[in-house]
C-alpha cells in the first residue's frame, strides 16, 4: 500500500512507513490531548518535507488564533498560505453566525453538508491539495438535529473523502478515559467514526496530575501492519514526538 508521511516524529515506523495514502484517519482524544497540533503538524510538515499542499477546516477555533498558537512551534502558517501551500477554511464564524474576513470561509447559513463538502473540496482543488484535515466532526455535526442524521452525515463525509484522492484526518472529541481499566473504550463521539475511517489513532493521558504522560495508541490501520502498544508522546517546541516506552520509563 502506498504510504504518506504522517509528519509526527517517531510515528511512521509504528505505522509500517506512514499513513495509508488517499485514506481517512480518525484522531480522537479528550480536551488538551493534542488533536489540533497533531493535525496541523501533519499538514505543515507535509508541505515542508514532501511538497504536498494541505487544507485545514476549522469548526472549533478562529484561524487567527490557530496561526498564533502554531507560532509556538515556529510554524509560520501565514507564509504557507501566501504561497498557496496551505489553506485554512474558517467554518467557526459560520457556526457563530458572524461574518468572516478570511479568504476561505463558510458563509453563515451555508453549513448544509453537501454545500459544505463542495466548498471544502473546491478549496482543496484550488491549491492542488494532497492532504486535508477536518477539525472536528462533533463541531461540524452540531447543527444536525438527531443522532441518526449525524451518523448519516459522517458516512457521507467518509465516502466523499475516500473518493477525493486526499489523505485526510478527521478529529473527534471523546471523554477522558483510562486505557486498560477493564471498561469499554470509546474511540469517537458518535461511535460510528471509527468504523468508517480507515485508521484510528487515540490520544490520551496516562496517570494524573504532574505524573501524567501523554500517550498515543493506534487502534487500527487498514491494509497496514502497525504497533499495538501504547506509546508515550511528548509535545515540545518542535511539535509532537512519539517515543519508545523504554526511553521514557527507564
Amino acid at each position: 500500500m502506498e504510504k504518506t508521511t504522517s509528519g509526527i516524529y517517531g510515528l511512521d515506523p509504528l505505522l509500517g512507513g506512514g499513513l495509508p495514502t488517499r485514506r481517512t484517519i480518525l484522531v480522537s482524544g479528550a480536551c488538551g490531548t493534542g488533536k489540533s497540533i497533531f493535525s496541523m503538524q501533519f499538514l505543515y510538515r507535509g508541505v515542508l518535507e514532501t511538497e504536498e499542499p494541505g487544507v485545514f477546516v476549522s469548526f472549533d477555533e478562529m484561524p487567527d488564533k490557530i496561526r498564533a498558537d502554531m507560532l509556538n512551534f515556529k510554524w509560520n502558517l501565514k507564509e504557507l498560505e501566501d504561497n498557496e501551500l496551505l489553506a485554512i477554511v474558517d467554518a467557526t464564524s459560520a457556526r457563530a453566525g458572524v461574518p468572516s474576513e478570511e479568504e476561505h470561509a463558510i458563509l453563515p447559513g451555508q453549513l448544509e453538508l453537501d454545500k459544505l463538502l463542495v466548498d471544502i473540496l473546491g478549496v482543496a482543488r484550488s491549491i492542488g491539495a494532497k492532504r486535508l484535515v477536518i477539525d472536528s466532526i462533533p463541531a461540524m455535526a452540531a447543527q444536525l438535529d438527531t443522532e441518526a442524521a449525524i451518523r448519516k452525515a459522517i458516512l457521507k463525509i467518509s465516502y466523499i473523502l475516500s473518493r477525493s484522492g486526499l489523505t485526510s484526518i478527521i478529529t473527534s472529541e471523546i471523554p477522558e478515559q483510562t486505557l486498560g481499566s477493564g471498561t469499554s473504550m470509546q474511540f469517537s463521539k458518535y461511535s460510528v467514526e471509527e468504523y468508517v475511517a480507515d485508521g484510528v489513532i487515540l490520544l490520551n493521558f496516562l496517570g494524573v496530575g504532574s505524573g501524567a504522560t501523554r500517550t498515543l495508541y493506534i487502534r487500527k490501520m487498514r491494509g497496514s501492519a502497525h504497533s499495538m502498544e501504547i506509546h508515550p508522546m511528548e509535545i515540545s517546541d518542535k511539535g509532537i514526538t512519539v517515543k519508545k516506552v523504554e526511553d521514557v520509563f527507564k
